[in-house]
């Protein structure tokens, strides 16, 4: 399902909240062992490692 398959209609209503720190953990997993294979200005991959 994509966003093109919603009209405004199909909602009531939509809420934004915050989030505490643990929800957000909780939706994390994995582990990230090398911080450094993502290059930071071009947000692609470091010695050819797929992200």
């Amino acid at each position: 399902m994509t966003v093109a398959d919603f009209e405004a209609t199909d909602f009531d209503a939509v809420k934004i909240s915050l989030a505490s720190a643990d929800k957000i953990r909780s939706w994390s997993r994995g582990e990230v062992k090398k911080p450094e294979t993502i290059n930071y200005r071009t947000l692609k991959p470091e010695n050819g490692r797929p992200v």
